[in-house]
């Protein structure tokens, strides 16, 4: 329990400045406990110099909800960011820079193995032998959809068996650390050490602290970093990382939606079809997939000089889980980013499109028969999700002949045997006119069909984007950068086109699912790129002042050797949405409630709005704990039995919190002696 000096409200002075401060009550109220030593100021800057990288080579791996991958640079040769090799496996005529986000657990386990291989391996398995492997895909989401995150959390595999999220991450994140680790080696003059690699992980810029924290133990429990160099690690937001890279772009390197301006499907002049120049466009995507080194501009590219200082933009990350929006203003002359809006978004991305095709396909057979095949036939129910994920990436808003997707023979034998029908008998007696059969075996869906798939999740990531467009930071932004793997899609591409190209230009880059990598590894190159950001969450602390009669409720009235205090105030670190600059700290000082004691704990809270006074206020919740453990007091000089000052000095524990990084960072310091604290913030714990 954690007791903290209180000021006079009204002669404030800092400690050290020949003031008594007089001592705060010791109570039994464990939350409510601390009161703040210094006044509660907006937090101060401490510049920090640009660092020379301490790190020979950075590594960074973009975990994505539906694929994966890493590329690296070296700090000598920063301009040159390589891709990693090309995987074993893969799906035809597809180039694979990425691979798919899949893990494969032997029945006892054990990792065996991931991606293709992972994918590849679990469909030849005996149908029956299947059974008993635990394959796991797109898991990523259950980290965003899992409100009370912990280390316990459980991932539940396609057969059904359950194992601790942390450790699938680990699997994965372990796979990436060899295949990173020996490419890096190959490429090197000289041989590296472990603590010579920086690496960088990225998430979505909408994730809390918790999923944050989630990842990074991952990362130690995987070997990428030691707990002991927590700095060896950076978590990188997915968008902020696609802006960093944008700010690179050169004019070739981009295609530009609001060039081609559309009605009714054609060109203004009526010529051609609007769909053509997005066959163009994936014909550049396709080719400029094939180069694995890709050079980069060392000031900001020549798409920037058409922006003036003070220019603001939207990046747009519609990826495989979540749909996520940052917006940005450019610093010249030295290129740095402002954050002017907290990240917003939301579980929009394409698996969306997915789960409608399940429903679909639920509409058709009955959802008791789906499940039932998903259980017992699940290496069969992975070859169908691929099936349709291959035939998704083709869909485009002008196509006129049906996409067709082959259902596995399992399936149509399994509906045989269960149901006593056909599948095509099936699909005549649901009445769903947009999907035929056709006498191949499979499933013919119309263009109408897939716009029924597509929709439900496009219109809400351009809800989204036009909502934020409304906000007053964020109006008359003019230009909007698409990224992420979904933003291939000329289905969404169309949608936002329609939906936004009137008031900015939509630009999407060449190699748009690798946009976060690279940017992910420029941000490993130099951290500092991003100068200020918004909070995404109030944050504070519960404390004691003195009690004012008609302001503060009666039931909140605490007495204490004679003195009123009102308990359960919150002391603001940081507001919602407030600017907060890289380098800024938030101070407080805290004192232990006894002699001896060698821990204090302080609970944070945190709320999503900024209109709160107390800790028991509706929409505030207890987020974290901040832990210092205390060093034994060094005996003061003179002093008898050496009980840190003959008993009497307050002992005085100085907590500096930065907010303005991807993670909150706490350090402490006790003040007497000028020896450092340790300190750990937690957010897994509650």
């Amino acid at each position: 329990m954690a007791d903290v000096m209180q000021p006079d409200p009204n002669s404030l002075q800092i400690p050290g400045e020949n003031s008594s401060t007089p001592s705060s009550p010791a109570t039994a109220r464990n939350d409510c406990s601390i009161t703040p030593l210094t006044p509660s100021p907006s937090p101060r800057v401490e510049v920090r110099p640009r660092m020379a990288c301490p790190f020979s080579v950075v590594v960074a791996i973009d975990f994505g909800t539906t694929s994966s991958g890493y590329a690296f640079s070296f700090t000598q040769d920063s301009e040159a960011i390589h891709m990693m090799k090309r995987w074993e496996g893969g799906d035809p005529g597809v180039a694979n820079q990425k691979s798919p986000t899949c893990l494969l657990l032997t029945p006892d386990l054990r990792f065996h193995s991931f991606g293709f291989a992972a994918r590849d391996f679990y469909h030849d398995l005996d149908p029956e032998e299947a059974r008993h492997w635990l394959y796991f895909d797109k898991f990523k989401m259950k980290i965003h959809s899992t409100s009370d995150l912990t280390m316990e959390t459980e991932l539940e595999a396609v057969n059904g068996r359950k194992v601790r999220a942390i450790e699938v991450f680990a699997h994965a994140l372990h796979f990436f650390r060899e295949h990173a680790l020996k490419e890096v080696k190959d490429q090197s003059s000289s041989v590296l050490e472990g603590e010579e690699i920086r690496w960088v992980i990225t998430v979505p810029a909408v994730w809390r602290q918790p999923a944050k924290q989630f990842m990074r133990e991952a990362a130690y429990l995987a070997g990428l970093v030691s707990s002991d160099c927590p700095e060896q690690l950076l978590i990188a937001l997915e968008p902020e990382a696609a802006s960093i890279y944008c700010r690179k772009l050169r004019l070739h390197q981009v295609i530009d939606l609001s060039m081609q301006p559309i009605s009714n499907g054609l060109d203004l002049d009526g010529s051609r079809p609007f769909d053509s120049s997005f066959r163009q466009a994936r014909e550049q995507l396709r080719r400029s997939r094939h180069s694995r080194t890709f050079l980069v501009e060392s000031g900001t590219g020549e798409l920037w000089s058409e922006l003036q200082t003070g220019d603001r933009y939207v990046v747009a990350d519609c990826g495989g889980g979540t749909v996520d929006l940052t917006v940005h203003q450019i610093e010249q002359p030295q290129g740095t980013l402002k954050e002017l809006y907290k990240a917003s978004g939301g579980p929009y991305g394409a698996v969306g499109v997915d789960l409608a095709f399940e429903a679909m396909l639920c509409q058709i057979f009955g959802e008791d028969f789906i499940q039932s095949f998903k259980s017992k036939r699940p290496a069969a129910w992975v070859d169908l999700t691929i099936a349709f994920e291959a035939r998704k990436r083709t869909a485009s808003p002008g196509r006129a002949n049906a996409l067709n997707i082959s259902l596995p023979f399992s399936f149509i034998d399994y509906y045989k045997r269960h149901r006593g029908q056909s599948v095509e008998a099936a699909l005549r007696r649901s009445n769903m006119n947009i999907v035929k059969w056709s006498s191949q075996g499979m499933l013919r869906l119309t263009q109408e069909a897939m716009n029924e798939l597509f929709q439900p999740t496009i219109t809400n990531i351009v809800k989204h984007i036009e909502e934020l467009m409304t906000k007053p930071e964020v109006r008359g932004v003019r230009f909007l950068f698409l990224v992420g793997g979904f933003a291939e899609s000329p289905m969404l591409q169309r949608s936002v086109q329609k939906a936004l190209g009137r008031t900015c230009r939509i630009i999407i880059p060449h190699d748009v699912g690798l946009t976060i990598l690279k940017g992910a590894v420029l941000f490993g190159l130099d951290p500092t790129v991003v100068r200020v950001r918004r909070c995404p969450l109030t944050y504070g602390v519960g404390v004691l002042n003195r009690f004012v009669e008609g302001r503060h409720p009666r039931d909140k009235l605490l007495i204490k050797d004679g003195r009123e205090w009102c308990t359960d105030i919150l002391d603001r670190f940081v507001s919602v949405d407030q600017s907060v600059a890289l380098g800024e700290v938030v101070r407080r000082s805290y004192t232990p409630a006894r002699l001896g004691q060698r821990k204090i704990i302080i609970n944070i809270y945190c709320s999503a709005t900024d209109d709160v006074t107390y800790i028991s206020d509706p929409g505030i919740r207890k987020c974290g704990t901040i832990t210092l453990d205390l060093p034994e007091p060094l005996p003061l000089p003179g002093a008898v039995g050496g009980a840190g000052g003959g008993g009497h000095e307050r002992r005085e524990i100085r907590a500096t919190m930065q907010f303005g990084d991807t993670e909150i960072k706490v350090t402490a310091v006790d003040v007497m002696s000028n020896r450092s604290v340790r300190a750990s913030i937690d957010f897994l714990s509650n």
